[in-house]
């Protein structure tokens, strides 16, 4: 739901031409250094970039799932590294706060991550619990007035700069499942808690991930988000829904940059005395990824309207995900085809695309668990 078109129409344009003047034109040394400078992630805070979707009562801009979507269109278009620094305040590392917290920690931590003074970072992935996410280990036992945490988070974004951790961890011994899991808003700096070395990745240099370790951490039972026990894994589901549809709207972005660049290589090109953009086979490639992506927007575009209206997107959310991010990588094949041994130099930006576009059909559930997700949903429904 777009609430002011003309409103929105602004904030677009601002963000893509800071996309255009200041992201694309820093890509190659984030590439190179592995970092963000700081100069950039300070024009993000001033831009507002770090609470786009959090509530204005917070300082946040407050935006719809929709106008988020459109925000995403244009961040997209740069490398993955830009949105992944500000996502986890706008998505994953605030968003169950935002749907489940108690006012007391909506008021203490929203305003911090909305103005970009704390990363927010969710731990949800275990060593041994990846998309079987309700098998998770780590623990939170109740001591008195608090709880001690023990266990290990894995491949956890902005882990590094985080200042806040929202983590699941599993309260109840005796349940197995996922109604023994509670979710917590934990201080970065609380003892007991320590980070592993930055993974080093096939792609999304800038984009940075660790393991988060608790070793008889201490916090105070405040920390438990929404005060109630047992329904962490709900909250989590609830942020992972928002989740892929961002997801699905950022791999549209990207797969729009690659299909820009790959054009214009396209008709600049010349090979048998004209622009390989005149040969069908060429233009079977061009055409190909323009319908593919001109549907997944139309996907994402819905999905994100019946989210606004207050519906069920469960599944609406994983066909867009998995139908964006799958799109993304043969736009990204396609793209590095087209520009032919170019395409495989790193002078040209299709080659660490390619590498970064890669991890969408990964994380917020792989597209095999947007499939599972997908067909239990149709099971459920045409039997009830």
């Amino acid at each position: 739901m777009v609430r002011d078109q003309q409103t929105l129409d602004q904030l677009v344009d601002m963000i893509r031409q800071f996309v255009e003047g200041v992201l694309i034109p820093h890509e190659e040394i984030v590439a190179e250094t592995d970092e963000i400078p700081q100069d950039v992630i300070q024009q993000m805070r001033e831009l507002g970039l770090f609470g786009l979707t959090i509530p204005e009562a917070y300082d946040g801009l407050g935006l719809t799932m929709e106008e988020e979507v459109y925000i995403a269109f244009e961040l997209g278009r740069t490398s993955p590294a830009f949105r992944s620094f500000i996502g986890t305040n706008n998505g994953i590392g605030a968003a169950g706060l935002i749907i489940d917290g108690t006012e007391e920690q909506k008021q203490y931590f929203l305003p911090k991550l909305a103005r970009g003074e704390i990363i927010g970072s969710f731990c949800l992935t275990e060593p041994d619990s990846g998309s079987d996410a309700a098998s998770l280990k780590t623990t939170a036992v109740k001591d008195g007035d608090d709880y001690i945490l023990n266990g290990t988070k894995r491949f956890i974004t902005n882990a590094p700069h985080a200042g806040v951790f929202t983590v699941m961890a599993r309260t109840n011994p005796d349940i197995k499942g996922s109604s023994g899991i509670s979710a917590f808003i934990i201080n970065s700096k609380t003892p007991g808690i320590s980070l592993g070395k930055r993974d080093k990745k096939m792609g999304q240099k800038g984009a940075h991930t660790s393991d988060v370790i608790f070793e008889n951490c201490r916090i105070p039972a405040s920390a438990l988000i929404g005060g109630v026990e047992g329904v962490g894994f709900k909250t989590a589901m609830k942020v992972l829904d928002k989740g892929r549809i961002h997801i699905a709207a950022i791999s549209v972005g990207a797969a729009t940059r690659m299909l820009d660049d790959s054009l214009q290589y396209a008709i600049e090109r010349k090979q048998f005395g004209q622009p390989i953009a005149n040969f069908q086979l060429i233009q079977g490639m061009l055409a190909d990824s323009k319908a593919e992506i001109y549907a997944a927007r139309c996907m994402v575009l819905d999905a994100a309207r019946r989210r606004d209206e207050g519906q069920n997107v469960s599944t609406e959310a994983s066909c867009a995900k998995m139908f964006a991010t799958e799109m993304c990588g043969r736009v990204a094949d396609r793209g590095v085809q087209i520009h032919g041994g170019a395409g495989y130099i790193s002078e040209y930006a299709i080659e660490r695309f390619y590498r970064d576009v890669r991890l969408f059909r990964l994380y917020e559930g792989t597209t095999q668990i947007q499939q599972v997700i997908i067909a239990r949903n149709m099971i459920r429904e045409a039997t009830h």
